[in-house]
């Protein structure tokens, strides 16, 4: 690390999605940053354990991993699904040794004006997925609905 006055800053990857995961490790150690805050579609391609190591060999510290989310669909078996998704997305932070994962609630389904039912599922989505997310030791941050 350099002198420490990037200590607390935490480089998010999307900011610099045109760098490889070994690109952002190695240009992260050289400037001097010790966070990044990932996206699980490059760190799936890469490889989930393989992130953890590279990062972890490298001495960084993942501050987030984004996206889960998308709850507000209206067919229950694409809630299912996203359910689904979301279970693996607290295991893959949790895997990277992150205690965040940001969920984008999703919007309001095509032809739907009903903001009321959106956010009813989008709140019954993490009333199941909490208890799940707690015992992996992952926070549910969560980016307000928006149509």
């Amino acid at each position: 690390m350099t002198d420490g006055r990037l200590s607390r800053l935490s480089l998010n990857q999307e900011t610099i999605k045109q760098w490889s995961l070994p690109e952002l490790t190695e240009g992260c150690v050289k400037a001097g940053i010790g966070m990044v805050g990932l996206w699980r579609a490059p760190v799936q391609a890469y490889g989930v354990e393989r992130t953890a190591r590279l990062l972890a060999d490298a001495g960084l510290t993942v501050t987030s991993l984004c996206r889960g989310g998308f709850f507000t669909a209206l067919d229950p078996a694409e809630r299912a699904r996203a359910l689904d998704d979301n279970r693996a997305a607290i295991d893959e932070a949790a895997a990277l040794s992150t205690d965040t994962l940001v969920l984008v609630s999703g919007g309001l389904p095509p032809g739907s004006r009903d903001l009321y039912g959106a956010r009813e599922r989008v709140a019954d989505a993490l009333a199941e997925l909490a208890p799940y997310a707690a015992t992996r030791g992952v926070r549910l941050a969560i980016e307000p609905l928006h149509p």
